[in-house]
C-alpha cells in the first residue's frame, strides 16, 4: 500500500520510491530497473553516481560546504568560472552562478537591463522570445516562456514578453527551401523589433536548439546567423538559453557552436552540474559586465550563488565531460539513436517527425503525416505513451507540441555516457511501448517483418 505523503508537486501522481542509481539506470525499492532515457529532465548528462564526482564533493565537504559570496571568495567557484570561460564563445569570460535554469534566465535579463542603463539606453526594456518556448517557471522567466498552460493562470501577475513564432519548418506546406524558410522566420524578429519600436527592445532570448517546448527543434540553415545580424543592427542583446542544450547535450559543448552566430549572454544549468547539485550559470560578455560594475554594481543575487560544494561538483562534472570526450560520444551515439528513431517511422505511420542534434532528440506523433495534423487531444498521447514506457522500464519525457494546447512529442535523451547497447535497449523497449500504445489507441501499424 502506498503510504501518505506530505509532499506535493504538480499532481497526485505517485511513483515508486527510488532506491539507487548508477550509470544510465535507476532502481526502485522493489528492485525494478529503469533505463533513464531522458536523463531525468535532460539533466543527468554524465549518468548517475559517478564516483569521481562524488569523491570531489566529499573532499570539498571536508573543507567547507558554504561560504557567502559577500564574505569570502572560494577556490571551487573561481576554478569553475575559469574553466567554464574557456568553453564559452570568444569574448564571454564572466560568470555568475545560480541554483537553476530559471534563476539563470532571470539573471540574464537583469544584466541586459542594467547594461542598457549603464550605457545610456534606459528606454530599452522589452525582451522578445518565441512561441512555443520554455525559459523557466518563475514569474519573470515565465513571461518569456511560450507555453500557454503554464502561463495562462498567472497572466494577470506577470509581464508577458512579445513573441515571434519558433521556426517549425517541418509543419510548413509551402514551396520555400529550408534556407528561405530560415530567413523568413528570422525576419519575423526584425518585424517585431520594428513593431515594438527598436529603441525600446532590450534583448531576444532563444533556445538555439529547442528544448521540451518544441521537442528538440533544430533551426533551418541561416536562421541563427540572421538572428545575430538583426540583433547587432538594432542594438539588441542576444541571449542563448542553453539550460538544456549546454554541457555537451547536442554534440558540442554549447549548441551555439553549431552556428556561426555568437550570443552576448549564455545561460546554463541542467547538465552543467548533471543533477549532482542545484547549479546554473550566466556567462556574459566582458564589456557588458564591466559597464554594469562601473555603474555601481549588479543589483541582483542569490544566497547560494557560488556555493563551494556546488561549484566543486560542477567542476568535477566538466572534467568528466571533457576528459572522457562525452561531447563526441553524444554526437556519435546521437547519430545512431536518431537513425534508429527515424527507422520507426516505417513501422508506425503515426510518427510524423524525428528531430534533434546529438543526444537531444525527439519524435512527434500525428494523426496524418501528410498534413501533420495532431492526434486528438482526447487521446492524451503525450501522457499515455510515457506511462506505458515507464511500465516497460524506459523513462522518456513528453510535452504538448504546439504551445501546450495540441500535439504530442517525446524526448529521447539518454545520458552522454550511453553506449550502443543502451541504444538497442531503448529501441527494444520503445517498440514494445509503441505497440501497446497503438493497440490501445486504435492506431495503425505498418506491416513490417522484424528479424534478429
Amino acid at each position: 500500500m502506498t503510504t501518505a505523503s506530505h509532499l506535493f508537486y504538480q499532481s497526485r501522481l505517485r511513483r515508486p520510491v527510488l532506491e539507487r542509481a548508477s550509470g544510465v539506470y535507476l532502481w526502485d525499492v522493489d528492485g525494478k530497473r529503469y533505463l533513464d532515457g531522458s536523463s531525468g529532465a535532460m539533466v543527468c548528462n554524465i549518468g548517475h553516481s559517478n564516483p569521481r564526482v562524488l569523491d570531489a564533493m566529499r573532499r570539498q565537504m571536508d573543507k567547507s560546504t558554504f561560504g557567502y559570496r559577500l564574505h569570502f571568495e572560494t577556490e571551487p567557484a573561481e576554478r569553475l568560472a575559469a574553466r567554464s570561460a574557456e568553453l564559452m564563445p570568444d569574448g564571454i569570460n564572466k560568470l555568475f552562478f545560480v541554483s537553476g535554469g530559471s534563476e539563470a534566465v532571470e539573471s540574464a535579463i537583469k544584466l541586459a537591463r542594467q547594461y542598457a542603463l549603464a550605457t545610456g539606453q534606459s528606454q530599452r526594456y522589452k525582451v522578445i522570445s518565441r512561441y512555443p518556448s520554455y525559459h523557466g517557471a518563475t514569474l519573470g522567466a515565465l513571461g518569456l516562456t511560450g507555453y500557454t498552460p503554464m502561463s495562462a493562470p498567472f497572466a494577470p501577475m506577470m509581464v508577458d514578453s512579445p513573441k515571434i513564432p519558433a521556426p517549425t519548418c517541418y509543419l510548413d506546406r509551402d514551396d520555400l527551401d529550408d534556407a528561405a524558410r530560415g530567413r523568413r522566420y528570422a525576419d519575423m524578429l526584425e518585424a517585431e523589433i520594428l513593431r515594438q519600436g527598436a529603441q525600446t527592445v532590450l534583448a531576444f532570448i532563444v533556445e538555439p536548439v529547442g528544448g521540451a517546448s518544441t521537442g528538440a527543434l533544430v533551426p533551418p540553415p541561416g536562421y541563427m546567423e540572421r538572428i545575430r545580424e538583426i540583433c547587432t543592427r538594432h542594438g539588441v542583446v542576444l541571449i542563448y538559453d542553453e539550460v538544456m542544450t549546454g554541457a555537451g547535450r547536442t554534440g558540442r559543448f554549447l549548441a551555439a557552436e553549431h552556428f556561426d552566430a555568437s550570443p552576448d549572454i549564455v545561460v546554463l544549468s541542467k547538465g552543467y552540474a548533471a543533477g549532482y547539485v542545484p547549479l546554473g550559470a550566466m556567462a556574459a560578455r566582458d564589456d557588458m559586465v564591466e559597464a554594469v560594475l562601473d555603474d555601481g554594481g549588479f543589483i541582483h543575487g542569490y544566497t547560494y550563488a557560488g556555493n563551494p560544494l556546488a561549484c566543486a561538483a560542477g567542476l568535477a562534472v566538466l572534467e568528466e565531460i571533457t576528459a572522457n570526450d562525452l561531447v563526441g560520444n553524444a554526437e556519435r551515439t546521437g547519430h545512431r539513436l536518431k537513425h534508429e528513431l527515424e527507422s520507426l517511422m516505417t513501422e508506425y505511420p503515426f510518427i510524423g517527425d524525428v528531430r534533434g542534434l546529438g543526444l537531444l532528440l525527439a519524435f512527434e506523433t500525428v494523426a496524418d503525416r501528410d498534413t501533420m495534423a495532431p492526434l486528438p487531444a482526447s487521446m492524451n498521447a503525450h501522457a499515455e505513451l510515457v506511462e506505458i514506457a515507464y511500465r516497460e522500464g524506459l523513462i522518456i519525457y513528453s510535452r504538448r507540441t504546439r504551445g501546450g494546447l495540441a500535439g504530442d512529442h517525446f524526448m529521447v535523451c539518454p545520458p552522454l555516457i550511453s553506449e550502443p547497447v543502451h541504444v538497442d535497449e531503448i529501441l527494444t523497449k520503445l517498440r514494445t511501448s509503441l505497440d501497446i500504445f497503438a493497440a490501445k489507441s486504435g492506431l495503425d501499424r505498418a506491416a513490417v517483418s522484424r528479424t534478429g
